[in-house]
């Protein structure tokens, strides 16, 4: 075997050209490479570009959900109703056990799966900001649960337009609705993408998330419920509302719709509070998003 340092007269190493050319072409700016992980986000989290066992989930979950305003929509053409059965905002709530697993259960899938195989590092070695990558992950968990949350709205609606119901009351409802959606979407997005962010184990952050929305729904539903008993205070189960993103939600419902709901906020001060304390949550789950992973980004 030839002693490889003699490569030259001298003994030293030689750098022979292989024929490798450096890239020529147009670098994009960070803020297309985020637009692009943000696209790809949103795919995956329907399973879109991965494998076959990946769309399971979220179609099955999809499709429950959406299973009931087909229904609904079926018999209310058939039937010829004057009303829809079910109020646009209210529909949420009937499938919150869906939206709940969906988000549990996607939002490892952007987060948790990037930690737990070591490709972040990758990522943040581009000229991509660490808070850059944070926020293009939740707009991509935001975006699939506003899918989620909009899609029954958008067919209810059509349902009315199909049975001739007034336009500008099924307008001005569905608009209050997606309204709601929005800051619903904007704390389950941020509890569940900042639970995934610090687990590498899918099951975990899963359960997690889970566990933490049915806990505090439960419990506020037990005070709530208590509280309008006889001889109950209602105002311990409006201020109890502010501790579930669930019954914050349907407490805006029961006040922007009329619906018949548990102890809704009983004045407009209590209104804005509801609708700061679910933007608040949003806001600082992405806040702390973001220092997670500008921590990640200095390990």
């Amino acid at each position: 075997m030839s002693d490889p340092t003699a490569a030259t007269p001298e003994g030293r190493s030689v750098i022979h050209d292989l024929g490798y050319r450096p890239y020529t072409g147009t670098r994009m700016p960070p803020a297309t490479i985020a637009r692009a992980l943000a696209v790809t986000g949103f795919r995956n989290a329907f399973g879109l570009g991965r494998s076959g066992r990946s769309k399971i989930l979220p179609f099955v979950l999809l499709a429950l959900n959406l299973l009931p305003a087909v229904v609904i929509g079926g018999i209310a053409a058939f039937v010829g109703l004057k009303e829809l059965p079910i109020g646009y905002a209210e529909y949420a709530s009937t499938t919150q056990v869906l939206l709940g697993i969906f988000v549990a259960s996607q939002a490892p899938v952007l987060f948790s799966r990037d930690l737990r195989h070591g490709t972040i590092s990758l990522y943040l070695a581009r000229p991509l900001r660490s808070s850059a990558y944070a926020v293009a992950r939740w707009t991509s968990l935001l975006a699939a649960t506003l899918v989620f949350l909009v899609l029954p709205i958008v067919i209810l609606y059509a349902v009315s337009l199909l049975i001739e119901l007034d336009v500008s009351d099924q307008t001005r409802e569905a608009a209050k609705a997606l309204g709601l959606a929005v800051l619903l979407a904007l704390s389950l997005t941020g509890i569940a993408g900042l639970i995934a962010s610090w687990s590498t184990r899918r099951g975990f952050a899963v359960v997690a998330t889970i566990a933490l929305l049915v806990i505090a729904n439960g419990v506020v539903t037990v005070i709530q419920g208590i509280s309008t008993e006889p001889g109950g205070n209602t105002r311990v189960g409006e201020i109890a509302g502010l501790f579930s993103p669930y019954s914050l939600y349907r407490g805006l419902i029961g006040a922007w719709t009329g619906a018949d709901t548990p102890t809704p906020p009983s004045s407009t001060g209590m209104e804005l509070a509801y609708v700061a304390v679910l933007v608040g949550i949003s806001v600082a789950c992405l806040a702390a998003l973001v220092a997670r992973y500008r921590r990640e980004a200095t390990s």
